[in-house]
Order: C-alpha cells, then sequence, then structure tokens
C-alpha cells in the first residue's frame, strides 16, 4: 500500500506549478523582447538601402558639395533634395531639376553638357546597335556605380517595361564620365561628379529613386513637325505626352506601360 503525504504534495506540487509559472512568464518576456527588436530592426529598415560607395565617390563627393550647396543656396535649393534629370540627344544636354522647398514642384539648377552619346536619333532596339536609348527610366540605389571603369555612373535601367514589351535587348547603358560611349551617355570627370553628388545627396536623404527621361530633342510643336515622315514620329508623339506633363506641371509624371504605350500621371 502507497501512503501519499498529501501535505507535501500539495505543497511541492504548487511549488512546482510556482515554478513553472515564472518561468513561463520568463519566456514569454523574452519571446516579447524579441518580437519587438525584430519590429524595431524591420521599422528602422524601411525605405533604407545602402548607397553604395568608394574612395574615388566619396572624393568626388567631398571636393563638388561645397561649391554645389552654394550655387544651390543661390537658387533658393538645397543639396539632398529631390533630384530628376532630362536628357536630350539632339542639344546634347542634361538637365538637372530639384525639388523646391515645400512644394512638390521642381526648378531647373542646370544644363550640363553630354561630352558624347552613341548613335542617331530613336531608340535603342537592340544588343550591339550603338544606340543610346530613348524612354522614360529611374534609378534606384543599387544602379549607382562608384567603381565604373568610366570614372563614375549610373545604370539607366534599360530596357525597361515598355521595351520588354517590344523585346528590345541591351545591357548596362549608363550615363558616367571618361567621355567615351558605346551605347551611353558620356560625360566629362567633372560634370559626372556633379550629377553623381546631385543623386547620391538625394538618395541618402530618403529619394527612394530617381528619374531619367531621354528624349531624341525638346519635343515641342514645331520642332516634332518637321520628323512627321520618321519612323519614329508615332513613338516620339507617345514620349511628348511625357515631356508635355512635366513641361506643364514642373514634376516628373509617373510612368507606366500598357499595351505598348507609356501612360503618365500624377502618383509618386
Amino acid at each position: 500500500m502507497v501512503i501519499i503525504n498529501m501535505e507535501y504534495w500539495f505543497v511541492t506540487s504548487n511549488n512546482t506549478s510556482a515554478k513553472q509559472l515564472r518561468l513561463d512568464n520568463l519566456n514569454i518576456n523574452k519571446l516579447l523582447i524579441i518580437i519587438m527588436m525584430l519590429m524595431s530592426i524591420l521599422v528602422s529598415g524601411v525605405g533604407f538601402t545602402k548607397i553604395p560607395e568608394s574612395n574615388r565617390s566619396n572624393k568626388a563627393i567631398a571636393k563638388v558639395s561645397p561649391r554645389l550647396k552654394a550655387e544651390l543656396s543661390t537658387a533658393a535649393l538645397e543639396l539632398g533634395a529631390k533630384v530628376y534629370f532630362r536628357i536630350f540627344k539632339q542639344e546634347s544636354i542634361i538637365e538637372a531639376w530639384i525639388q523646391k522647398s515645400n512644394t512638390e514642384d521642381y526648378k531647373l539648377f542646370k544644363t550640363y553638357p553630354i561630352c558624347t552619346f552613341s548613335g542617331k536619333l530613336g531608340p535603342k532596339q537592340k544588343e550591339g546597335d550603338m544606340q543610346s536609348p530613348e524612354g522614360f527610366y529611374f534609378v534606384k540605389p543599387n544602379q549607382m556605380n562608384p567603381y565604373s571603369q568610366y570614372h563614375l555612373s549610373f545604370n539607366l535601367g534599360y530596357p525597361n517595361a515598355y521595351e520588354r514589351h517590344y523585346q528590345r535587348t541591351g545591357s548596362a547603358l549608363m550615363v558616367h564620365g571618361s567621355c567615351v560611349s558605346i551605347g551611353c551617355y558620356a560625360m566629362t570627370d567633372p560634370v559626372i561628379e556633379e550629377i553623381y553628388t546631385l543623386a547620391d545627396s538625394a538618395l541618402k536623404n530618403g529619394q527612394s529613386f530617381f528619374r531619367v527621361h531621354a528624349f531624341p530633342f525638346k519635343l515641342e510643336d514645331s520642332k516634332l513637325e518637321k520628323y512627321k515622315n520618321s519612323q519614329w514620329y508615332n513613338f516620339w508623339l507617345n514620349l511628348k505626352q511625357g515631356y508635355d506633363y512635366f513641361e506643364t506641371n514642373k514634376r516628373p509624371p509617373n510612368v507606366t506601360h500598357k499595351r505598348g504605350r507609356y501612360y503618365f500621371d500624377d502618383r509618386e
């Protein structure tokens, strides 16, 4: 016959239950702390992407930033504000537009000369055709290249969705320095240093990507009329819709693609 000391069982059982309860509470608290830490990491990381940098890019940015800050200040603009670039082949220029403080509107800051580009008027269609692209592109932080063999560069992201629809091919279409082009838009090194610094500063200040719109020329009615017999006339008419949107609103449109056409609206 087994005799159970009920008093001993009751006390021991209660103590064990109490210990187990304390252990459960401790584990729950640890789990909550871990969850909170993970949430904190996720929240702090939203929208943040490391901007690539190198000794070369850091030196270039340190060199040109003081001058850019002074010039921007004179224009009532700030280094680190959102940027937008427009490329014009025929005029051989890149316009740098900066968003004004307390508004969505952009202001022309500088017009930079393109040192050289490849091909002629008209879009890039395939790998090796030696054409510089025309269209609507956006550049994310991982497309910045501070290690470029052409001093500094950023990748336009060709082919975009529109171009992939037409099965156009090509890769590594850049805006870069060194004044040599095999399909890219090439600048002198001093010019790319300024352009790169404007873009890098905007990305580091929170702009998630910047837009680059490449046109054959300034798409004014009178100019476009001269090319009405071009094979690219209808394509340029479509580009003109995006060009006109910015000319009217002074902020770059959101660009989408559907059934082989570009469409434009005011979404970010």
